[in-house]
């Protein structure tokens, strides 16, 4: 263990060290922690810390500690943070500020749509329910899991509506014990292997062929820890948003987010910042639109064969030798333009030697170089089933646009659906899917796209850095991956090694998987039973 540099200790009085104790992590060391305080409050502290040269605990002590601990902090405290804010927003427009607090919200019952809408942003935390680990055959509140839009409800199409969406869950729920039944039948049991493991990852897979049933309506439960800052940007987004449950779901989370961070969203109604801003939003999304079908209206699609489709569309032939730039820059005194005409002189021993330098002895996934793998970039075109799509959305250091939901690219049917004899049931669900968004869309487009299933296939593009391929493909790859983004990680792998001639960058990628696998779960959940075992946690049920 290295020792301490000699920090001074700040001095406080035995009267002073009782009042701080129960709001600081220590009182004598110069890294502490906050608690026991609201997150305003705390977010108001190190606002305020920025314009003075006290420490935190002392500004804590001459400023604050009198409300907090005469309980007043709910009311007074809370007013005196705010004031502080919009003194910092109005005096210096310094929006870093709205940076310094954050907090914890659950958004239960949130569709699939909406679901990829409140996981936009980048500056933010998302944990979301799966569709592979938890069944959907139950009805929580007496109701299937699906959103039901009060104006498609009131219409002629309501009745329609609720009708095949009931029939793609009742599917959905007859199918899974049939498929889970199958599998049993015909994937063995692996020495080695506990039978409750065994029979968690035969319901796991049963869940991976089945899921497309689901329509895009089916909702989630979803947790978010942002700042106030990335709370600000979802909630104009979200109102901006053509889908009417986005909208009102805005008015949901500010609700309860004035509850816990009031200070950091006041401009959120006013009419020259929040409401203009979504306006901006919603007018040039309606325009740009607009403008797309009158000059390129016309563009011709490609035909899309079955299964996951992945183009390399863009990539820089220099991508490695901006890499190796980027890797020697910070250990020499030259300019980068001189970095980068040596580098193009070297040798291919000495890239080599330079590259596996900077890689190192990768001993799992997550050991990745550094960010000079973020000077080469890859644009991908992707059509993939909606299921898949919705995971690899997440990846939000990518940038990722994607096309409207619809049936038109068809859908994907599980082999192992086929193989148990209920592709005839699946294929039924998949067109009553598409016959409700043919009624829908003329009359809710926003809307329609909630019949749709998630093996139905949508289109998008993603670019991201060699880094950020490094930990998606490499993540996205392994054996307990779902098949279809599984096919898409290792595409894309496929694509900068033979396309881009990323040889070496792709070698990197050392765990990338492209073996076939049976039981996916399976050695994921042989993990978990040896990780409990010893601490007596018993049969770890509640992982599938």
């Amino acid at each position: 263990m290295s020792t301490l540099p000699d920090y001074w200790v700040e001095e406080f009085t035995e009267e002073e060290r009782a009042r701080l104790a129960p709001y600081v992590t220590n009182l004598d060391r110069p890294v502490f922690a906050l608690r026991n305080l609201p997150e305003t409050v705390k977010g108001a502290l190190f606002a305020r810390y920025s314009r003075s040269g006290k420490t935190l605990r002392r500004l804590f002590l001459d400023e604050f500690a009198d409300q907090v601990e005469s309980g007043e902090v709910g009311e007074i405290g809370m007013a005196r943070a705010t004031a502080l804010y919009q003194r910092v927003f109005d005096d210096y427009g310094d929006d870093s500020v709205a940076q310094l607090g954050g907090a914890h919200v659950a958004c239960e019952q949130a569709s699939n749509l909406l679901t990829k809408q409140l996981e936009w942003g980048r500056l933010a935390a998302y944990l979301e329910q799966s569709t592979r680990y938890v069944s959907y055959a139950d009805r929580p509140g007496g109701r299937r899991r699906y959103h039901l839009d009060p104006d498609v409800d009131a219409s002629d199409l309501g009745p329609e509506y609720r009708r095949v969406l009931d029939e793609l869950f009742a599917t959905y729920a007859e199918l899974l014990p049939a498929l889970t039944d199958h599998l049993a039948r015909v994937v063995p049991q692996e020495p080695g292997s506990s039978e409750a493991a065994w029979r968690r990852a035969v319901k796991a897979r049963a869940l991976d062929g089945l899921r497309g049933l689901l329509p895009a309506a089916t909702t989630s439960n979803l947790g978010i820890y942002a700042t106030g800052q990335a709370y600000e940007a979802l909630l104009l987004r979200l109102r901006a948003s053509a889908l009417p449950e986005a909208r009102s779901y805005a008015d949901l989370l500010l609700e309860e987010l004035r509850k816990v961070i009031p200070a950091f969203l006041h401009r959120i109604d006013r009419e020259d910042r929040g409401v203009a801003w979504s306006r901006y939003l919603a007018e040039t999304a309606a325009e740009t639109a607009k403008v797309v079908e009158a000059v390129l209206g016309d563009v011709p699609a490609a035909a899309i064969a079955p299964g996951p489709s992945v183009r390399l569309t863009e990539f820089d032939p220099a991508g490695e030798d901006k890499v190796l730039t980027a890797i020697a820059y910070p250990n020499l005194e030259a300019g980068e333009a001189e970095v980068a005409a040596r580098v193009a002189r070297l040798g291919a021993e000495e890239r080599a030697r330079l590259l596996a330098a900077y890689v190192g002895e990768r001993r799992n996934r997550r050991h990745r170089p550094g960010r000079a793998f973020e000077r080469a970039v890859y644009t991908f075109d992707v059509v993939a089933d909606y299921g898949a799509f919705r995971d690899l959305q997440r990846h939000r250091m990518c940038t990722i646009v994607w096309q409207p939901l619809t049936p038109a690219l068809g859908y994907d049917l599980p082999a192992d659906v086929v193989e148990a004899g209920l592709d005839g049931r699946f294929q039924d669900a998949m067109a009553s899917s598409a016959a409700l968004y043919e009624a829908l869309a003329p009359r809710f487009p926003a809307q329609a796209p909630y019949a749709v299933g998630l093996a139905h296939r949508v289109r998008f593009a993603m670019t991201m850095n060699a880094r950020e391929l490094m930990h998606l493909a490499e993540l996205r790859s392994t054996p307990q991956g779902h098949p279809a983004y599984r096919l898409v990680a290792q595409r894309m792998h496929g694509r900068v090694a033979d396309q881009a001639g990323h040889r070496a960058i792709a070698e990197a990628m050392r765990f990338v998987v492209h073996d076939e696998v049976g039981l996916g779960r399976l050695a994921a959940e042989r993990r978990l039973e040896a990780r409990q075992a010893p601490a007596g946690l018993g049969d770890p049920a509640g992982s599938a």
